[in-house]
């Protein structure tokens, strides 16, 4: 190759690089943006949460909730609560009504934020229709559970040191994407549960300790319908679900994952599950993952291990 050519290769190369790696930041920055905001709570972005707050704190801080509607999205939409007063770490189940004044179907989605910003960073939601796109029918009405905490690391920041009130805020939208919807008559009360979308829920929020065919940090739950409490063997109960006369069925396991404790004082559990809806998904998914290991093994034999 030529000087001259190799000169100008050396030249175009790298502008060919640049070139490339500027389109690719154009054509990825949304999800950098979101991926960034929500790693760092900039602009009061909110964080997932996929499990209960370890801790709780006696210092509460009050949480008003907002919410707007876009002119082209014919719905009301409002908090049935303008604000509550939470311990920092407590978990909060709250409703928000959203309702569709037009003789068409249409989605819409949530986009959200807390202020003050500095916030952000420690505002957990666990449940929230905003995670989703979102199908109202014509002239449905229905209430969309928010389950959230503030981690208890926010009184220690000193960004937040005169911070007493947070504000949730919610705009919805009409989708872009409609076709990735879901219906929020899940939300109905006599709506049937979703196995499928249950097993989505015990995948994020029960794995870490629980699976079917063996024992965990918790029990095996393979074969739970029909079974004892406190009678899977080789795991180690406390003396509260040893001693409880109980029979887990559909009723006793929405009791169980709505507040261990309450429904069998003395019990170690430390999961609530506040909404109804993803109690009823969770419970149906057991039921049937249940059959399915029956069905294939014909046997509900649990494997040793576990401490709880």
């Amino acid at each position: 190759m030529e000087p001259r050519y190799r000169k100008n290769l050396n030249v175009l190369l790298p502008c060919f690089v640049v070139v490339g790696t500027m389109f690719g930041l154009v054509a990825y920055a949304p999800e950098l943006y979101r991926a960034f905001c929500g790693a760092t709570g900039y602009g009061g972005t909110t964080q997932r949460a996929y499990s209960d707050p370890t801790a709780t704190s006696d210092k509460t801080v009050t949480v008003a909730f907002d919410s707007n509607v876009a002119p082209d999205l014919p719905w009301r939409f409002e908090p049935e609560q303008r604000s509550v007063t939470v311990h920092l770490g407590e978990q909060k189940l709250v409703f928000f009504t959203a309702e569709n004044l037009s003789n068409e179907s249409i989605v819409g989605h949530a986009t959200f934020n807390v202020t003050p910003e500095t916030s952000g960073i420690y505002f957990n939601k666990i449940q929230c229709f905003c995670f989703n796109e979102e199908r109202l029918d014509p002239h449905q009405k229905v209430e969309m559970p928010v389950v959230f905490y503030v981690d208890p690391a926010f009184a220690k920041d000193s960004d937040n040191a005169h911070v007493d009130t947070i504000t949730l805020s919610y705009t919805l939208l009409r989708s872009v994407n409609p076709d990735q919807a879901k219906n929020l008559s899940r939300f109905e009360a006599n709506a049937a549960p979703d196995a499928v979308h249950g097993e989505q829920l015990f995948t994020e929020r029960c794995t870490a300790c629980h699976a079917m065919d063996s024992n965990k940090t918790g029990p095996m739950l393979g074969g739970v319908f029909g079974r004892k409490a406190g009678s899977a063997a080789g795991y180690h109960y406390s003396q509260a679900l040893k001693s409880a006369a109980l029979t887990w069925s559909t009723d006793s396991l929405d009791q169980w994952l709505a507040d261990p404790k309450k429904f069998v004082p003395g019990a170690r559990m430390p999961v609530r599950v506040l909404d109804a809806p993803s109690r009823h998904d969770i419970v149906a998914y057991l039921q049937k993952a249940g059959r399915e290991r029956n069905d294939r093994t014909g046997s509900n034999a649990p494997i040793s291990g576990g401490e709880y």
